[in-house]
């Protein structure tokens, strides 16, 4: 399987800036173009020449993904309310009456689930790692394979489902199993796109392990595919992203992903 191009960006693209700057996992994804294509991290030297004194420093790229959070559970109280009551509206515009005695709790429970499809808006890549990455003199490849995934397609606000695998090439340090599930998780419960969801998983364990390489897999069903439009019951959808030596060497990536196939 081919695996997927990687945007390159230099590291003094800002977020909300004209000039094409690009954000990743709510944050800059630190990856700056490497002179005979691929790509590296930001904290590689770089002969950058002039530019350099425009760049965000590595360190302040690789804690970047410790300050996200978007909504909190205050906010979940808040805005309940006004969730349920678009839920109504939206009962009323499909023909349905909302006073009726199978839809009368219905705007809340709607509203609540919504909540949790999308949980992962409160929570924080840094509370689930701070306390599971361990030094370790390990250098063989890590591999999580078959993680179940539920997503919301941002298009039609239907489910993704399917399953992540993920590896890494540990530089001596390793985490905690559990928490590769937990940051697929994080990152899913979300209004997603697929190649997003699949580019966002790999950033987020570089940036907390700064391992050799990463490699991540998706296959999902998309129900926009599936309940709609062309109805295609048996369509999968397959992306990866490739980071490090994943991406540049054909052997380790090909070693990758011939195991989570095994």
């Amino acid at each position: 399987m081919e695996h997927s191009k990687q945007t390159q960006y230099s590291s003094n693209e800002k977020k909300d800036t004209g000039d094409g700057g690009s954000v990743l996992n709510g944050h800059f994804d630190g990856m700056v173009k490497r002179p005979a294509g691929g790509t590296v991290r930001a904290s590689a030297p770089q002969p950058l020449g002039a530019e350099c004194g425009s760049h965000r420093s590595a360190a302040s790229v690789m804690e970047s993904w410790r300050e996200e959070r978007t909504r909190s559970v205050e906010d979940n109280e808040m805005s309940l309310p006004s969730l349920a009551a678009a839920y109504t509206t939206i009962l009323r515009g499909l023909g349905e009456d909302p006073q009726r005695q199978g839809l009368l709790k219905t705007p809340w429970r709607a509203a609540t689930a919504m909540q949790f499809f999308t949980k992962g808006y409160q929570e924080k890549i840094i509370d689930v790692l701070n306390d599971a990455i361990f030094d370790e003199d390990h250098d063989e490849m890590v591999i999580v394979k078959d993680i179940d995934m539920f997503s919301m397609c941002e298009h039609h606000l239907v489910p993704i489902f399917g399953r992540v695998h993920i590896g890494y090439l540990p530089n001596k340090r390793v985490l905690g199993l559990s928490k590769l599930a937990r940051i697929v998780e994080i990152y899913s419960r979300r209004l997603q796109v697929q190649e997003r969801l699949t580019k966002q998983i790999a950033v987020a364990i570089t940036e907390a392990l700064q391992p050799t390489g990463v490699g991540v897999v998706i296959e999902a069903t998309h129900m926009c595919m599936v309940m709609r439009g062309v109805q295609k019951m048996n369509s999968k959808t397959v992306t990866s992203t490739m980071l490090g030596v994943f991406r540049e060497d054909p052997k380790t990536r090909d070693e990758f992903l011939t195991l989570i196939r095994s």
